[in-house]
């Protein structure tokens, strides 16, 4: 008899693990019945992360304990510098804040181990460009060697005009929310830094722009993959690079896919099929996370864009002086 209620408690054991287990992999849905992934997210936690793998690590995907443990270490390192009231003058060495107030910035409270975004190819590397890449990506240096000279030949991030698809959700030295709100047959993401916000329709059917015309952002168009969120996008303009890179061509296709893996987190992978620019496809990822007490604030770049201006007079005044000499 003890025995019988002995297997019957871990029964009931078991089945309640499994249940749970369950429910946490199941996400919520919506009042409509699609998966639910509203929320306001954060890539915080994968600042330090390179978008490709040091050739250090081979196809080595993570990090060693060793490895973490300085990361973390130099992680609260620079929380306490941010958090020092010693005047920012004195830390010349400190090279990231890139010139914003120290309190600016965010950092993250749970990091990644991951040795790189890029989780394909197999080592974490950028395939090779092709030649047009290369001319492309030879035209961006040449210009940004310019910057100095007119405005038109700052970054389009400089400019506070857009940051691509791509690098608004990367991981910056700020500004990393993402915000996802939904309705019937709609998505709309919307990014911290600059405010992009995408329209998406969650209809796959829905007629395409004409080719000829090219957006910062693309044209996306949703589907449902289970519980997986397929953005597919085309129509970009051939002036903005993606996390980084090259700059993409007009024939980008760029698939981005979100998954609720837990209660606040979602796994955002996406890949880069670009003919044009890249010899092959390329897929990176990283969780975006919400973060107790994280908001989303205006973002008055174009209001407050002082940075252009004062690179521009500042050069204008290196000018000045050169020719007095």
């Amino acid at each position: 008899m003890m025995g019988t209620r002995c297997s019957v408690a871990i029964g009931v054991a078991l089945l309640t693990a499994s249940v749970a287990a369950q429910k946490a992999s199941t996400p919520p849905k919506t009042p409509w019945g699609e998966p639910d992934l509203r929320g306001t997210y954060t890539s915080d936690n994968f600042i330090g992360v390179p978008l490709e793998r040091p050739a250090r690590f081979g196809n080595r995907a993570t990090l060693t304990d060793e490895e973490f443990a300085a990361r973390e270490k130099a992680n609260l390192e620079q929380v306490a510098k941010d958090q020092s009231v010693t005047p920012e003058s004195k830390f010349e060495e400190d090279e990231a804040a890139n010139n914003a107030p120290r309190h600016w910035l965010e950092r993250g409270t749970r990091l990644s181990r991951a040795t790189s975004l890029i989780i394909d190819p197999a080592d974490g590397r950028l395939p090779p460009l092709t030649p047009d890449g290369e001319r492309r990506q030879g035209s961006n240096r040449a210009r940004f060697a310019l910057q100095n000279d007119a405005a038109e030949f700052h970054s389009y991030y400089d400019r506070c005009i857009t940051r691509g698809v791509i690098s608004s959700i990367l991981p910056a030295i700020y500004g990393n929310g993402t915000r996802i709100e939904q309705g019937p047959g709609v998505v709309v993401i919307r990014n911290e830094m600059i405010h992009e916000a995408r329209v998406v329709p969650i209809d796959s059917r829905a007629p395409r722009l004409g080719k000829n015309i090219h957006l910062y952002m693309g044209d996306p168009r949703g589907h449902w993959e289970g519980t997986t969120l397929v953005v597919d996008s085309t129509n970009f303009t051939d002036r903005i690079g993606v996390g980084g890179g090259a700059p993409a061509s007009t024939g980008l296709h760029l698939i981005e896919r979100f998954t609720r893996t837990a209660p606040g987190t979602i796994r955002y992978e996406f890949t880069v099929d670009d003919p044009g620019t890249y010899t092959a496809k390329w897929t990176a990822a990283l969780d975006l996370e919400a973060k107790p007490g994280y908001e989303i604030y205006e973002y008055a770049c174009h209001e407050g864009n002082y940075g252009l201006r004062n690179m521009l007079s500042a050069s204008r005044a290196d000018d000045k002086a050169a020719m007095q000499k």
